[in-house]
């Protein structure tokens, strides 16, 4: 295997000037690069990544930090990490994707070997060690979601509208006629969950209904989504055979109300109407009538999550930015007025 001596000895010059031209830590003439990278294509050498990491003191690595249940990427997953790579991919930086679980003490031990020159955390949480660690060793970091105090103010962040979106696909049920709405919500913990409440609960007090029974849910997150939805249908639905909709966390709590719907007789929109905070889904298939969704545009947030991030990265001087991406309403066949239920026994 040709080294780093080969290299500088055909291309005539010294081995600094290899290195510097890998690392790029150095200014170098535009014809001794071309003539050394030439060298190094005709050799087929490949700089050592280790050496040339601790060379220019950074991994030109972004870490991607997705706490949550046990990983099988949902359609907003691959949407968000589509936009991570595609910005990835144009700044010449590489993605390494943790899933961790929520005991600090296995975070702290995960982040602390991370081969990463910054992280973005996904699902922030009100008590977030992740982003504790991070701030206090100084690691450049993004924020996707609402960041909990006392971060709120001293971390960059990508978020959606939430508390708004919330609010729009509420006041949209509500439009429809419907007064008896379930809202099966991300884990209480989350502070997106924390935003989302906040606009379903504001809805119901701008439309004069603030006395009127609400109904909220929160995925434990032990259990899968899909779990959780069917769950709570199967419960709910007897405890409170007067919910005629439901605003769901996801796609797949969504599945899982289509999926109870179905073994108690219950048609969709008919007997209930469906709306979930979504990117479209792989379930398509199962998700007959098709699924109205708030879009969250996950691309999107995924692109401005890692440019902030990069920022962070390649400037001196630090600014705290915030950036909205707006999520918008799609109707689809899953909703309609409320009409008749009727239970099987």
């Amino acid at each position: 295997m040709p080294t780093i001596n080969d290299v500088a000895k055909a291309a005539g010059v010294s081995k600094s000037t290899v290195s510097n031209v890998f690392s790029q830590k150095r200014p170098i003439s535009q014809e001794v690069r071309e003539r050394v990278l030439a060298v190094a294509k005709e050799l087929n050498y490949r700089p050592n990544y280790l050496a040339r990491s601790l060379a220019i003191k950074e991994t030109k690595i972004i870490g991607l930090n997705m706490i949550g249940e046990k990983i099988k990427f949902n359609q907003f997953h691959l949407s968000f990490i589509n936009g991570v790579l595609n910005e990835c991919y144009q700044n010449d930086y590489r993605l390494l994707i943790n899933t961790l679980s929520d005991d600090y003490k296995q975070q702290v031990i995960n982040l602390s070997s991370d081969p990463t020159d910054g992280e973005i955390i996904l699902n922030p949480s009100r008590e977030d060690a992740r982003i504790q660690e991070l701030f206090e060793n100084n690691i450049p970091l993004v924020v996707v979601g609402r960041p909990p105090k006392p971060f709120e103010d001293t971390v960059p962040s990508v978020d959606n509208n939430n508390s708004p979106a919330a609010q729009q696909a509420t006041e949209y049920l509500l439009s429809l006629g419907h007064r008896h709405i379930l809202f099966c919500n991300a884990p209480k913990k989350r502070t997106v969950s924390i935003d989302r409440e906040k606009g379903y609960e504001y809805a119901f007090s701008q439309a004069g209904l603030s006395e009127h029974p609400t109904y909220i849910t929160y995925r434990d997150e032990t259990i899968t989504s899909i779990e959780f939805g069917y769950q709570t249908a199967m419960t709910m639905l007897h405890k409170h055979p007067e919910i005629s909709a439901v605003i769901t966390d996801n796609d797949k709590v969504a599945l899982g109300f289509y999926r109870a719907c179905n073994e108690l007789g219950l048609s969709i929109p008919e007997d209930l109407s469906v709306i979930a905070f979504s990117d479209g889904s792989m379930y398509s298939n199962e998700l007959t009538p098709t699924l109205t969704s708030m879009t969250l545009n996950g691309e999107t947030l995924g692109l401005e999550a890692t440019k902030l991030l990069l920022e962070q990265l390649t400037k001196t001087e630090k600014v705290i930015k915030r950036v909205m991406v707006q999520i918008k309403l799609h109707e689809r066949e899953s909703c309609a007025p409320p009409g008749l239920k009727g239970l099987k026994n």
